[in-house]
């Protein structure tokens, strides 16, 4: 009789054990994967050539710290601005050898079109927000507006150009990496309002990595 209570009780225990873990399965709560979309902005201009070769090997440091579900996209900045890679972060080759045909200094070339390169971007940004990724744009470079003024920053604008990608996913970040500290004292106080801490990420030639580690904070990694 003894034993029959005993496994009767253990039964009853191992019963309530399962169902416990049962119900506590069902209380958590699975992160979901966004896949990211990340636009980077390589200036390739002759203010910039002395850092450039630092610069592509944090490129593709960051790409390789990207999920393979990912999508970038690489944009030449110069005296015009254009799509070099899109693609996979994941395909190390093809990037590196992307970078290094087209990012080659082009003596007949005059200026940074960084404002159409930003104007690119955002384009490219809202398109893959509507596909479902996390929009991020990386300006890599020095920041010197030289060259044509229609395709220069307009500094005055760029927070309604920010603000109106940021009110249509508001996930979106932007990373400025490698312009000297006043020029990135300048972003900050631009688009800091717009982005905040957590969506604006700055850094100079010395706080790359800690950068690097926000940004994937940023998109969720």
């Amino acid at each position: 009789m003894n034993n029959i209570i005993k496994i009767t009780l253990f039964t009853i225990f191992v019963l309530f054990a399962i169902g416990l873990g049962i119900f506590g399965l069902s209380q958590l709560k699975v992160d979901e994967f966004r896949k990211a979309a990340v636009i980077f902005l390589v200036d390739s201009s002759a203010s910039n050539q002395k850092d450039l070769a630092s610069q592509k090997m944090i490129i593709r440091q960051l790409c390789s710290m990207l999920d393979p579900e990912d999508h970038i996209k690489m944009l030449r900045v110069s005296e015009d601005a254009y799509i070099i890679y899109e693609g996979s972060p994941q395909s190390g080759s093809d990037i590196r050898k992307a970078m290094e045909k087209f990012t080659q200094l082009d003596s007949k070339e005059y200026g940074t079109a960084y404002g159409l390169g930003l104007e690119k971007a955002f384009d490219h940004a809202l398109t893959m927000s509507k596909e479902g990724y996390i929009p991020a744009v990386v300006v890599i470079g020095d920041l010197e507006n030289e060259g044509d003024t229609n395709k220069q920053i307009d500094w005055e604008t760029l927070p309604n150009d920010v603000t109106n990608v940021r009110n249509q996913n508001n996930e979106f970040s932007m990373m400025f990496l490698y312009a000297s500290p006043k020029k990135l004292d300048m972003v900050k106080g631009v688009l800091g309002p717009v982005l905040g801490e957590t969506n604006l990420i700055l850094g100079n030639e010395v706080t790359t990595n800690k950068s690097l580690r926000k940004f994937l904070h940023a998109i969720g990694r």
